[in-house]
């Protein structure tokens, strides 16, 4: 997801000014992202530029507000309609970290395994409790879950892994 994205999203609600983008973001994203608010204004300067959104005034505290045109309408449609491709995710330093684990000599693997894992099973028992104790909107209530499932899928890895390693050795 790209931050533009994020923002044009918002804006296509109504007007926002920057700061308002900057905290509807973050909530949204269940604080997942954060952003500086020198990376919100640099992307809607930018946006602006491409003609994606305008500055619509001010609001009645005098805080700058922007909206979305058209052809930034048009833009998010595109992204809401394009699915994410494998290639378009971030490098997964998790996978790195034990293929280079298999690959140096005198490493311990397992215990490289064993550690992540009992990180992950900490993750997933916090983001369980948040699960249980939130009372936020669906936006965040949908990430927490997108995250606890991924944190239960690295778990599944982790023993495949290990069965690996196992099967490697016997």
């Amino acid at each position: 997801m790209s931050i533009r994205h994020g923002m044009l999203a918002l804006l296509s609600v109504g007007p926002r000014y920057g700061y308002q983008l900057k905290q509807e973001f973050e909530a949204s994203t269940g604080a997942t992202w954060p952003l500086n608010i020198g990376q919100v204004y640099t992307t809607l300067s930018r946006m602006e530029r491409d003609g994606l959104v305008e500055p619509g005034g001010a609001d009645d505290q005098g805080r700058s507000v922007y909206t979305i045109t058209e052809a930034g309408r048009e833009d998010l449609e595109r992204w809401f309609s394009t699915p994410v491709g494998q290639s378009d995710r971030p490098r997964d330093e998790l996978v790195i970290k034990l293929a280079m684990a298999v690959a140096a000599q005198d490493t311990d693997v397992a215990h490289v395994i064993l550690t992540q894992r009992t990180a992950t099973m900490r993750a997933l028992q916090e983001l369980t409790r948040a699960k249980r104790a939130h009372t936020g909107g669906l936006a965040q209530r949908l990430v927490l879950d997108s995250t606890i499932f991924k944190a239960e899928a690295e778990q599944r890895w982790l023993d495949h892994c290990e069965a690996v390693l196992k099967e490697k050795k016997a």
